[in-house]
């Protein structure tokens, strides 16, 4: 054994030579975007793809709770003249299981409208448009919130405005003022809502990841091995469109209270997003928007990221965004308790992972992954443990560190305000599952000698927080970049043709 731990202690010190004669830090395994275009069917209908869910207490005010759904997935800030937005023939969803039987208790429904103003023009806006009437916008969008709640169906609000997306200067200057005035009060004094374009704050080297799943800090580890490079951010300048809700913390816990018990079911709520279709699409003959008919049916969703990406097969994964999450053991369990990424470690970084050191699957192997989905590592003793399923959990009796920067590594660095104590807009989602993969809550004895280390610490992209800096206030994430502005090739001097 001690021959053994001798060795792997070599294999690490090769590693960490290899990365530090590159760039800083970390080593490998498969990552993966959160959950944008993770389902073949879903990849073809990005209004409609739950890119990510965020669930935190807020930094400011402690008795309220942010819940942040983000949709359409690398929007390109230079999308026009028909720039991104919300569809119209989606039913947008947030859902909260506060009882803890995997089904949701509070859900709320958003739905948008589009208003053309004058369809005889191609313009998106016809002059600088007015941050508090939105005169000159040809193309609006508005929507309706409405809580359905104990068999009740109350609307929050109707006809609110979406913020134009940032075109540039000439149209959308100084834009923070369109966010400030987009966002809402709910009725009841139910609480904020905000819809509408904002900064991407996932972050990932995605174009590393899709290359036979490396990792640029570490290329040079890899079965096929590159130059050892810095991480890049895949969603660099990429746009969102996002539903934030701000909600009094009391009207989303089971008893009505606000939590200040950390071991106990009645502080954590489980949370996830949805998105829906209508059954029937008929298309019109004249090329005219076609019409839907028939039930909604669930098309995406999304609780704890990187789960569908990531552990789901690429048979299953349609079917995933079509289930609840009170079906993931029965139906999906074998794959998230046995996940391939760590199966494919050895295979990938061979000088780096075995099967001494790389943990095996299934639920008597991985324990973790249990404790991961079962609140354990919320604050919940074994007595007050909850249900497995794909929900993103937060115990609302964690207060949240100062400022809500943090430590990127959430509660895995003992930080009670991070992932996958919920989920806040700088958590570094990314590195922190690639530790959990590869067996980082394990302790040594669970699945090797006691003695032995395994390299976990190594795993990382090299992308560690979003490009666009965070707005201080509600709805939080960043301002995205405009068109205008966006980076990207351009002609050297005054040349004209490049």
């Amino acid at each position: 054994m001690k021959g053994t731990a001798v060795r792997k202690r070599k294999v690490l010190t090769a590693l960490l030579a290899v990365t530090l004669s590159g760039v800083t830090v970390v080593a490998s395994s498969p990552a993966y975007a959160s959950s944008h275009r993770e389902a073949p069917l879903i990849a073809q209908d990005p209004v409609a793809d739950n890119t990510d869910v965020y669930v935190f207490r807020d930094p400011d005010d402690t008795t309220m709770v942010n819940i942040v759904a983000n949709f359409i997935g690398l929007e390109d800030p230079a999308g026009g003249p028909n720039f991104a937005r919300f569809g119209d023939d989606v039913l947008y969803e947030i859902h909260i299981d506060n009882d803890h039987d995997v089904v949701a208790d509070i859900t709320f429904q958003f739905r948008f409208r589009t208003i053309v103003g004058n369809p005889d023009s191609f313009l998106y806006n016809t002059n600088t448009v007015d941050p508090t009437t939105y005169d000159e916008l040809n193309v609006r969008q508005v929507y309706s919130v409405r809580r359905i709640q104990d068999g009740v169906s109350t609307v929050l609000a109707s006809d609110v405005e979406t913020p134009p997306v940032n075109v540039g200067a000439r149209s959308t200057p100084d834009y923070e003022q369109y966010a400030d005035t987009a966002v809402t009060a709910l009725d009841d004094d139910a609480g904020l809502v905000f819809a509408g374009q904002r900064d991407d704050a996932f972050f990932a080297d995605l174009g590393s990841v899709f290359d036979l799943l490396g990792l640029r800090p570490i290329n040079a580890a890899h079965v096929a091995p590159l130059p050892n490079a810095g991480g890049v951010d895949g969603l660099f300048q990429k746009s969102v469109h996002t539903i934030s809700l701000q909600l009094p913390i009391a009207s989303v816990t089971r008893n009505g209270a606000l939590p200040v018990v950390v071991d106990s079911k009645d502080s954590v709520i489980g949370v996830y997003a949805s998105s829906s279709r209508q059954r029937v699409k008929v298309l019109s003959a004249r090329g005219g928007a076609p019409r839907n008919l028939g039930q909604y049916i669930q098309v995406s969703r999304l609780g704890l990221p990187l789960v569908n990406e990531v552990l789901i097969p690429l048979g299953d994964k349609d079917r995933w965004n079509g289930t609840d999450p009170k079906d993931d053991v029965a139906e999906f369990g074998d794959s998230i308790l046995d996940p391939e990424p760590t199966r494919l470690l050895p295979v990938l970084y061979p000088n780096v992972f075995d099967n001494t050191n790389t943990p095996p699957g299934g639920a008597d192997n991985r324990p973790d992954l249990i404790r991961l989905l079962n609140g354990n590592l919320l604050g919940l003793t074994d007595a007050n443990l909850l249900p497995l399923a794909d929900l993103l959990r937060i115990n609302l009796a964690q207060l949240p560190v100062e400022g809500n920067s943090g430590n990127r590594m959430g509660a895995l660095a003992g930080d009670p305000g991070g992932f996958p104590n919920g989920r806040r807009l700088t958590d570094d989602v990314v590195d922190i599952e690639l530790q959990v993969l590869a067996g980082i809550l394990l302790d040594d004895d669970e699945f090797i000698d006691e003695g032995d280390e395994i390299p976990w610490s190594a795993l990382g992209d090299g992308v560690n927080r979003t490009d666009q800096p965070l707005r201080e206030s509600f709805p939080y994430q960043g301002t995205p970049v405009s068109g205008y502005d966006q980076t990207g090739f351009t002609c050297p001097g005054n040349a004209r043709v490049c």
